[in-house]
């Protein structure tokens, strides 16, 4: 039964329908845990001096929300949903990067291009990732020869 009805859920929502499930999950929870137990903003000053960690907690869960949201439309209109999950880790490098730069937190360069890589990149990368692709025929047979 499991089986069948996770077949069911990826076929419904796809390659990029899963992906923007299991981000959108990620990110909301990544935002609860600002709610919970907010950490002590080392390198997020640029953030917490407009506000509180637990009030840009909500950033994450929002963003979170509407990409796991996106997951469930039809394919070719979750873009939104990408763009989504593109907006709280860039704001977290944003902040960072002007955290090594004004010399409040040393570290903060490594973890901006951790959130550029790990979450801006990939997020770019799986947007441009097509639904369905077929892949091409090897080289001699798009010419018509025999391999």
């Amino acid at each position: 039964m499991r089986c069948r009805a996770a077949r069911w859920l990826y076929k419904r929502l796809g390659r990029r329908g899963t992906f923007l499930l299991i981000l959108g999950t990620g990110k909301t929870c990544f935002g609860v845990s600002f709610l919970v137990d907010p950490p002590d903003g080392h390198g997020l000053e640029l953030l917490t001096d407009l506000c509180s960690l637990r009030h840009w907690s909500w950033l994450w869960i929002a963003c979170g929300l509407i990409t796991l949201g996106s997951a469930f439309v039809r394919i070719g209109r979750d873009g939104f949903g990408f763009l989504a999950a593109l907006i709280p880790p860039t704001v977290w490098a944003i902040a960072y990067t002007v955290a090594v730069l004004t010399g409040d937190y040393s570290r903060g360069g490594f973890v901006a291009l951790w959130y550029l890589t790990s979450h801006v990149g990939v997020i770019l990368w799986a947007a441009t990732v097509p639904e369905y692709s077929v892949p091409r025929a090897p080289w001699p047979a798009r010419r018509g020869k025999a391999p």
